[in-house]
């Protein structure tokens, strides 16, 4: 039967995230940092307003493109955030997560032999999503010496004629880069007079450290040609709601409605209402957990660099990607011992591309504690191969 399934699933390996993750289900004593999922509770008074939904008997489908008055709070948010103005009725579409906004728009835009920007190390479903939707991902390195951003340089170098779009990936994960405006306009300065469409995944825009998030679509020139794609898991620890955003031109927005009509229909209702309770009222939250995610950051930075390891300080999202390169051991062999001598599961960071080698990612959507034992166990281990 496995010759049945389509070539481009059947080629396409299972995410390197989920391998450790497995095992680690299996140790009873196992600590990971793998999962990007914030250890918060979604707060009360949003869970609150979808068990209120419920109770009203509220569980009939949505309009297709999401509840108005959720689009509304969307817009209204985007304007209050980050001076964007969109509109509920025509510019915006609520998704299943932000995954769901990435498969939809690739495949919207896509035409086989359309090739897609990536930049590289990433988020693990951009290149699978542009093979499902028949197109080929180009790959630019991003490096540690220029803080994993894109520069205009390596941009230029990697479009052709067949360059149909770019993924904006900050704030980054699994690096915690990201992008500030001075670096985003040079960015601009390369694709602004290209036919060139650029899906900017802001899905931690609410959490950087010490910078304000800044969008590609505040460019000049580049709002007409942006999708931005966002969503509620991480900012608000709703990452079981399964709901997320896209936000764009009229025609494109259009097109992924039509295709999430036939093929989702709508998001859940209940997390929709949940949501707008979300987007109104949510600020102070946001504020909390942010701050809380700050201090873990300068913890497992500090840490790491007192273990004589390269580590990049984030600025965004909530990872670290140290070096392990002294240790001489791949990335997946590093994980791979590491789990069996100390029970601590990371991420080797060629599941985000192989670029990735070299690094791992650590996620500090823990509790301090955990954090604490983590990094002391690593350290235990460092002490060994070196």
């Amino acid at each position: 039967m496995e010759q049945m399934i389509s070539k481009q699933v059947r080629d396409v390996p299972p995410s390197g995230i989920r391998k450790f993750f497995d095992i680690v289900n299996e140790m009873g004593d196992a600590i990971s940092l793998g999962v990007g999922e914030p250890d918060f509770d979604t707060p009360w008074h949003i869970r609150e307003e979808g068990i209120y939904s419920l109770e009203k008997g509220r569980t009939i489908y949505s309009a297709n493109a999401g509840l108005l008055e959720l689009r509304q709070a969307i817009c209204q948010y985007m304007k209050r955030r980050f001076d964007l103005d969109y509109s509920a009725t025509q510019q915006t579409l609520v998704t299943v997560g932000g995954s769901e906004g990435i498969d939809v728009a690739l495949r919207t835009l896509i035409e086989p032999g359309d090739e897609v920007l990536i930049p590289e190390p990433c988020f693990v479903s951009y290149k699978p999503c542009t093979l499902f939707a028949g197109g080929t991902p180009v790959v630019i390195p991003t490096k540690e010496e220029n803080n994993f951003k894109l520069t205009p340089e390596e941009l230029e170098r990697y479009i052709t004629p067949q360059t149909k779009i770019l993924i904006l990936p900050y704030p980054n994960n699994p690096t915690g880069a990201i992008m500030e405006r001075e670096e985003l306009e040079k960015i601009a300065d390369v694709i602004r007079d290209k036919n060139i469409i650029v899906i900017s995944d802001e899905i931690y825009a609410e959490l950087t450290y010490g910078k304000e998030h800044v969008s590609i679509a505040n460019i000049e020139g580049m709002y007409e040609r942006t999708i931005i794609l966002s969503g509620f898991s991480k900012a608000y620890a709703m990452t079981g709601w399964r709901l997320g955003y896209a936000l764009g031109p009229e025609a494109i927005i259009s097109a992924m409605t039509k295709m999430h009509q036939f093929t989702i229909m709508c998001a859940p209702t209940t997390s929709q209402y949940a949501a707008i309770e979300a987007m109104k009222n949510g600020d102070e939250d946001v504020k909390m957990m942010r701050k809380a995610y700050d201090q873990r950051r300068r913890l497992m930075v500090d840490r790491f660099r007192g273990m004589g390891l390269s580590c990049f300080e984030p600025e965004g999202a909530f990872y670290v990607f140290p070096s392990i390169q002294k240790t001489g051991l791949t990335s997946e062999g590093f994980c791979e011992e590491l789990l069996k001598d100390q029970k601590v599961a990371v991420v080797p960071g060629t599941a985000f591309g192989g670029y990735g080698e070299g690094f791992i990612r650590c996620s500090y959507a823990y509790s301090v504690d955990e954090l604490k034992e983590a990094l002391t166990r690593i350290e235990k281990f460092l002490h060994k191969i070196l």
